[in-house]
């Protein structure tokens, strides 16, 4: 397909889902206006540019911290993050919607760092939201991060799912054989940038850190996109890295903790940083501390199964997680990357 179809092609994609949103905001009109009114009762202004239609989550309503406004009431933990009970004892988790708190006017979300490409208008990322709703057990206590800004209030409209993710990765080994130190991933440095961006997720690197003292064994991962993933906050462009931490407990041989957050490096931070390690912060005299945002929090006793199951969903679509803890790829990324590799020996033969 030469260059103007394929611009042709998007342009008529871009005006349909244009006529598609203006078409279902004016047959919610009476959703809007009811909302209006139940959002102005909590403080909460809205207009007409405060709603949206995505079609892979459905009508919106955006206004600065209105979920919390809606939610009422809570306390917040230290690092920001809310308890999962104390919402769903307001707001069921919704059994339609993974990542969702189903009200009878609105939906609260979980935040936009779990959708695809960590964008506000994709689809969940296939399958940490899923996992974490789901998981439960004796002595469990489970926090999120809400998607602050938006709620989604057409709360019968239909769901959007994607199945097109790997599940868990073979992992037996006994985490206290594990020696303190780091381990760094990469793409194999043949691949074509376009083919880390589709079969590694535009995954750079991903750096993992043991540790171990007092009797407990801690674990850090930190995975860096490469440079053309950028995201906007407060009106600033930063490179997101997801990061993930956890602490083992050597005498009762299961983890006790575990957290994810998202961190957010500046250009020359991530310049800095993305080469590095987890122990440049004890070499550099810059001391490179990236703004940070905790997005889940799970305290209480944790099988290692399904610890690296959460793992391996939060760096979803990253084959780099994958091969740490089974050794080797997904079967259909080392078949790609196979192919490819033949293709490009047949042309410089």
């Amino acid at each position: 397909m030469v260059d103007h179809e394929y611009e042709e092609m998007m342009a008529r994609y871009v005006a349909d889902m244009e006529k598609q949103s203006r078409e279902r905001l004016a047959e919610a009109t009476d959703l809007i206006a009811k909302f209006t009114a139940l959002a102005a009762s909590k403080g909460v202004a809205l207009d007409a540019e405060s709603f949206e239609y995505i079609h892979t989550i459905g009508i919106v309503a955006k206004a600065q911290g209105i979920a919390r406004a809606l939610l009422g009431p809570i306390r917040a933990e230290r690092d920001g993050l809310l308890a999962f009970n104390e919402i769903a004892s307001r707001f069921p988790p919704s059994p339609n919607y993974e990542g969702c708190f189903a009200g009878p006017d609105f939906i609260l979300m979980a935040h936009p760092c779990y959708r695809r490409g960590m964008h506000p208008v994709n689809n969940w990322a296939p399958r940490f939201t899923d996992l974490f709703w789901q998981f439960d057990g004796p002595g469990i206590e489970k926090y999120i991060a809400l998607d602050e800004d938006r709620v989604r209030i057409d709360v019968d409209g239909l769901g959007y799912f994607e199945a097109d993710t790997w599940y868990g990765a073979p992992f037996d080994e006994d985490i206290r054989n594990i020696k303190p130190g780091i381990v760094k991933l990469r793409p194999p440095m043949d691949l074509e940038s376009r083919h880390v961006s589709f079969f590694f997720a535009n995954a750079y690197g991903l750096d993992i850190k043991w540790s171990e003292s007092d009797g407990i064994k801690s674990f850090q991962a930190m995975e860096m996109k490469t440079e053309d993933i950028r995201i906007e906050v407060e009106g600033q462009h930063y490179f997101p890295a997801r990061y993930l931490h956890a602490e083992f407990d050597l005498v009762a041989n299961r983890f006790r903790h575990f957290d994810g957050a998202i961190q957010l490096f500046t250009e020359e931070e991530y310049f800095q940083r993305r080469d590095a390690d987890f122990n440049m912060t004890m070499k550099n005299p810059t001391h490179i501390k990236a703004r940070s945002s905790k997005v889940f929090k799970i305290n209480g006793p944790l099988r290692t199964k399904d610890w690296v199951e959460f793992c391996c969903h939060f760096y979803t679509a990253n084959p780099l997680i994958f091969e740490y803890f089974s050794g080797e790829y997904p079967k259909h990324v080392a078949e790609i990357l196979e192919w490819t590799r033949a293709q490009a020996s047949q042309l410089a033969g």
